[in-house]
């Protein structure tokens, strides 16, 4: 059952048993479900009905040969199952602990040396293990569920007569024997379900008993030998097994215990075992070793602290368990007040069900009502098609009787009347015709003045707008010579600056010359004094070389200050010219707005006078008469064009000069910008310039420096080195005077090239400039020309327009007069009056109907309802039973009208 179960590794070895095996199997599943639990064992052995615990330490208060084993009792715990009381628990961790206690009670296992097996195990052995996994609930409450795996290792059957024990050992081998025997005797019983199994006839079976019949788990590992010697053994505990095999359990898992009933079965279980230990020392008292002493305060404080643990966990579980009581009962209000809530509904919906049924009942009386009502206005559409049919007839008649009594009425009447009111209506007619005839005439000529005046009122609106144009271009040809002296005055200050800075430039380089020579000069004569006065050379070139020093500094100074003075008059020149060409543009902005404004100002007067223009003219127009509509809307449209074409030519022209003056601003914003950067970029090349010649000084005055260092090093050595370094020296003066000469003379070269360049885009920016207010001049007086043009062409249009009008005046008045002339011809002529006509109606029909036939034609609805119901086989429609309608109804809705006529 054991096996080996030591490996330097975790793994188990080959070999190990199922005892092992199953430990480490109970270990990975604990361990992957990461569960909080805890692990006790025990070992207890049954040798000869007697049971002892394996685990137990030894008794040393006793003899050797009596602490060998420690007995105890086997107890029913008044539930079927086998307590037994005093056997030791050990609490374990790891798989560890467990292989090391199965090695120590594996030890203390009774074992003999017999015929057949050199280690003959001579006991039953059971290692229980019991388990306590704690769970949590929803609600934080932890519940406890406890399982135990009972490992049972059973002793063979023996032949005593082929073992060849003796003594005690046969007494041994019967005891085995006896507990095998009563436990086939148990498993027969179970097999075959009989009303009593004989389980207190042996300690084993009584042990075994929850495993074998009750509601555990159960697996039998049948242990046989291949050998011919061991056949009778093998058929024995195959036998065992194959009857085993046929018992069928119910399992069940065990009941989750709450935390608090655990701890009250540990505390009765505590209090139980303190009143047998106060008892056992009452009677015999007790020896207990340090070791144990030690282990057994250890025991006991770790008892406090888990007790103590277990009330607090128990303090804050019961405190949970209120919070919990609470909730359930608000939970149970809640319920309650849900189900008086379903209560009261479901009383609702009873009563909604009656109210249903009886819509259902009136929902069919309403349909057969319909239904009947549909066949009577069918029955009644019939009844009015024939009637319609006949009083078609009869109207046709009544037509023809009532035109023949029209005409004849007519012609009676008029032949009575006609000459009685001729004479009035000829006399009413003359005179309202004369009333109207001057009333049209009073009417033509009002408007033919308010037109009149109208144009005059055009023609001085004109005028004052041409005034203010040839104002502003007035007031814009001021600015553009103004911005024109500008201009010049910034590009004459511009030119003044330039000459200026060229000046200054070339008599900084004159001066640098001249510095040069007489340094060169100072170096010669130095170099002929130090050779007549050998002695003094030392002290001498010392001093000349500060003196040559100073010099250089002061020479670089000057040049450094003159370059500076150079640099900042262009960098005024250029400012000065930067908010120039700002001025400029700023007063271009300004123009631009200006005659934006102009346009806008000039677009509204012209849209006011077309509006105003157009109005009176519709004013007119509905004022006159009917007969002269056509002649004077006629005249009106002709007017309204042409004044339409005349602003929408002006608003074009006026457009078109918007447009070129706006590019030519353009242009003078361009022009401006372009002198702007080129000014921009030549101060540029100023401060370039200018670096590079503070650069070129500083390597030259490093260089003259670096020299006299090296002369002053050379000095020192030998006064035979001084004719070389003179020749030295004056050979690098002249070089230095000749590379400052060509440096100064390129410098003035570049800066001549730079000052003509400069000149020349100056003098393009004076011609562009020129033109370009030249052009802006030049559109200004096209425009004022353009200008008086128009106005022309308005006075021109405006006189002819009052040229039509008097002449439609003439026209008008000639008109009228040939009117009244034709007017009093015709009406002084005679008149012809209707002569009576003979005209006699035609004969009415005579087929007009009856009275009979005309009763026969009404429907009787009492007579069409009891056709329906009998036809339908309905006694009784208030009886509310369901009407099941088999015939397809007619497709329409229920208020929709049905007796529509039909012609």
């Amino acid at each position: 059952m054991e096996g080996e179960m030591r490996q330097k590794v975790s793994e188990l070895p080959d070999t190990a048993g199922v005892i092992p095996r199953a430990v480490r199997h109970i270990f990975d599943i604990l361990e992957a479900r990461k569960a909080d639990y805890s692990m006790k064992v025990t070992f207890l052995e049954l040798y000869n009905e007697d049971i002892t615990d394996l685990l137990a330490l030894e008794d040393q208060s006793r003899f050797p040969e009596d602490r060998q084993k420690r007995h105890i009792t086997l107890m029913e715990d008044g539930k079927g199952g086998a307590v037994i009381r005093g056997l030791e628990e050990i609490v374990v961790y790891t798989p560890r602990d467990i292989y090391s206690l199965l090695e120590r009670g594996s030890a203390r296992r009774r074992t003999a040396d017999t015929a057949l097996n050199k280690q003959s195990s001579r006991s039953h052995a059971v290692f229980s293990i019991n388990i306590h996994v704690k769970e949590t609930t929803v609600g934080n409450e932890e519940l406890m569920k406890c399982g135990r795996m009972n490992l049972v290792d059973l002793a063979g059957s023996e032949n005593i007569a082929r073992s060849g024990v003796r003594e005690g050992r046969a007494r041994e081998a019967g005891e085995m024997n006896k507990s095998l025997l009563t436990l086939g005797r148990v498993i027969t019983a179970l097999v075959e379900h009989s009303v009593h199994v004989p389980y207190r006839d042996s300690k084993l079976t009584r042990l075994l008993r929850e495993s074998l019949g009750g509601k555990a788990k159960t697996c039998i590992i049948a242990t046989v030998s291949p050998s011919v010697h061991s056949l009778e053994e093998t058929l024995v505990t195959l036998d065992y097994a194959s009857r085993a095999k046929s018992i069928r359990n119910k399992p069940e898992p065990n009941q989750k215990t709450c935390k608090s009933v655990m701890l009250k079965d540990i505390y009765q279980e505590m209090e139980r075992m303190k009143q047998d230990v106060k008892a056992a020392r009452e009677k015999n008292g007790i020896y207990i070793p340090h070791e144990r002493f030690v282990l057994d305060e250890a025991e006991k404080k770790s008892m406090r602290e888990k007790m103590e643990h277990l009330e607090l966990s128990l303090e804050k579980q019961n405190k949970e368990v209120e919070k919990f009581q609470g909730l359930y009962l608000a939970e149970q209000e809640r319920r309650l007040d849900f189900e008086n809530q379903n209560k009261d509904l479901k009383v609702n919906l009873e009563s909604w069900k009656g109210k249903f049924l009886d819509f259902q009942e009136a929902h069919c009386r309403t349909n057969m009502l319909l239904r009947e009502k549909d066949f009577i206005i069918s029955n009644l559409l019939c009844s009015e098609n024939s009637i319609l049919e006949r009083a078609k007839d009869m109207r046709n008649n009544l037509e023809n009787a009532s035109g023949d009594i029209t005409v004849l009425l007519n012609k009676l009447e008029r032949q009575a009347k006609t000459e009685a009111a001729n004479e009035g209506l000829l006399s009413s007619f003359r005179d309202e015709l004369d009333h109207s005839l001057r009333i049209l005439h009073d009417r033509v000529v009002g408007s033919v003045c308010e037109h009149l005046k109208l144009l005059e009122s055009t023609n001085e609106q004109t005028k004052s707008y041409f005034l203010a144009k040839t104002e502003s271009a007035n007031q814009l040809e001021r600015r553009i010579e103004k911005a024109k002296n500008m201009y010049v005055s910034g590009v004459q200050c511009m030119k003044e600056l330039a000459d200026t800075l060229r000046q200054q430039s070339i008599i900084d380089a004159e001066q640098m010359r001249l510095s040069i020579s007489t340094h060169a000069t100072t170096v010669d004569n130095f170099l002929a004094t130090m050779i007549s006065e050998a002695e003094q050379i030392l002290d001498d070139v010392l001093k000349s070389t500060s003196e040559l020093k100073e010099l250089l500094a002061f020479s670089a100074e000057l040049q450094q200050t003159g370059l500076k003075r150079s640099l900042t008059s262009a960098q005024a020149m250029s400012k000065t010219s930067i908010d120039f060409f700002k001025n400029i543009r700023i007063h271009v902005a300004r123009l631009i707005k200006l005659m934006e404004q102009n346009q806008i100002e000039r677009s509204s007067k012209l849209l006011e006078f077309e509006n105003e223009f157009k109005e009176i003219c519709v004013k007119d127009e509905q004022a006159a008469m009917n007969k002269i509509a056509a002649i004077l809307s006629g005249l009106t449209a002709k007017k309204t064009t042409m004044v339409s074409a005349y602003v929408e030519q002006l608003n074009e022209r006026y457009s078109e000069e918007q447009k070129h003056l706006n590019l030519e601003l353009c242009n003078l914003q361009q022009s401006s910008d372009n002198g702007k950067d080129e000014l921009v970029a030549y101060v540029g090349v100023v401060e370039s310039q200018f670096q590079e010649d503070m650069s070129s000084h500083a390597k030259l005055n490093d260089q003259m420096e670096g020299i006299l260092h090296q002369c002053l090093k050379k000095g020192g050595h030998s006064a035979s080195y001084w004719s070389h370094t003179q020749s030295s020296l004056h050979d690098l003066c002249k070089r230095s005077i000749m590379e400052a000469d060509d440096f100064i003379e390129e410098r003035r070269n570049k800066n001549e090239n730079i000052f003509q360049e400069k000149l020349m885009s100056s003098a393009r920016n004076d011609a562009e400039f020129n033109a370009i207010t030249s052009d802006v001049l030049t559109s200004s007086k096209n425009s004022l020309l353009l200008d008086h043009e128009i106005r022309k062409m308005i006075e021109s249009v405006s006189t002819t327009s009052s040229d039509h009008l008097e002449l439609l005046n003439e026209k008008h008045s000639e008109g009228t007069e040939s009117i009244r002339n034709i007017s009093s011809n015709c009406l002084e002529k005679d008149y012809m009056a209707n002569s009576p006509i003979r005209h006699r109606p035609r004969e009415l029909l005579t087929n007009a109907n009856s009275l009979e036939a005309i009763e026969d034609l009404r429907t009787s609805v009492p007579d069409l309802v009891a056709k329906f119901r009998s036809e339908n086989k309905l006694d009784e429609i208030d009886k509310g039973k369901q009407f099941s309608d088999q015939r397809t109804r007619t497709s329409r809705s229920p208020l929709m009208p049905v007796n529509q006529y039909v012609e």
